[in-house]
């Protein structure tokens, strides 16, 4: 069982509803899950139409339905700001359960979405994303990770976790403590979303530096790094891929079913390394 939501980042009501519920779900897809049931959670103005409202609730049941679950009820309160999101449960074989406490020196680790959201959404909130890549990140915002659940879980991944609010470095780091390993990233192999960088230059979500702050004392960039990749590293997704950490043999496995299935931003951005002095080594 899990629960998020939150207020909206992009302008369009049914598209934030697809996406608010595509990040709800995605806690259950990062243990393996199969979502089966929503309960809708709405905050929503007095003052606001009752079809902007209804238009997020489309948005989000249809999500769900391609989820092959189901919205079953939910509760809305007046509020000054609008949110959206859903508690959802889901179910799994005990014997297939895929937390983040599990990954093995030795195993490589694949990302299934490129980062950037939270630096074009910011953008966009100042008036200034252009359409084409706005229309990039709601797209793989409301994409489902679905697929690449069941692919970790068919081919047998010891670890996975969804990159959200903490950005890659902050779940990468929760991964490594609880694992009790270290993790090294080859910085030319994460993939981002087109534009990312050059809108990394000016727009920075106020918890991308909260991220920085609490997680930089336990990185260690082996390479002068671009500033502005650094930044990305950091930036809290909505929405975003999984992170999978898996043997070799299996990650092979993984990574080509997953761009046979049309994933092809999937990418091996590192490895897994026995427990060091910092948590992540940047190269």
């Amino acid at each position: 069982m899990s629960t998020d939501f939150f207020p909206p980042i992009v302008d369009d009501p049914y598209r934030f509803g697809q996406i608010a519920a595509a990040n709800a779900l995605s806690d259950i897809y990062a243990m393996g899950g199969k979502p089966l049931v929503g309960l809708n959670i709405a905050c929503f103005p007095a003052d606001l139409p009752h079809w902007l409202l209804s238009e997020i609730l489309r948005g989000g049941q249809e999500k769900v339905q391609e989820a092959g679950a189901l919205v079953i009820g939910g509760h809305t309160v007046k509020d000054k700001e609008l949110k959206y999101g859903l508690a959802v449960t889901g179910r799994i074989l005990i014997k297939d359960i895929k937390t983040n406490a599990n990954a093995k020196p030795g195993d490589l680790l694949i990302l299934t979405k490129p980062l950037g959201t939270g630096i074009i959404s910011t953008a966009l909130k100042n008036n200034q994303a252009d359409e084409a890549d706005v229309e990039f990140i709601m797209n793989q915002m409301s994409e489902l990770n679905r697929i690449a659940a069941e692919i970790m879980v068919k081919h047998g991944a010891n670890a996975a976790t969804d990159i959200t609010g903490f950005g890659l470095i902050g779940h990468m780091i929760e991964m490594t403590r609880s694992s009790d390993i270290s993790c090294r990233i080859q910085s030319e192999n994460v993939p981002l979303i087109p534009n990312a960088l050059g809108y990394a230059k000016g727009f920075i979500p106020g918890g991308l530096n909260d991220n920085r702050e609490t997680f930089e004392k336990d990185v260690e960039f082996k390479i002068d790094l671009d500033q502005d990749l650094e930044t990305i590293f950091y930036d809290p997704q909505t929405s975003g891929g999984l992170l999978i950490s898996a043997p070799p043999e299996k990650a092979e496995k993984i990574l080509q079913e997953l761009h046979s299935e049309g994933i092809e931003a999937a990418a091996l951005i590192g490895e897994v390394t026995e427990k060091q002095d910092n948590y992540i080594e940047v190269n």
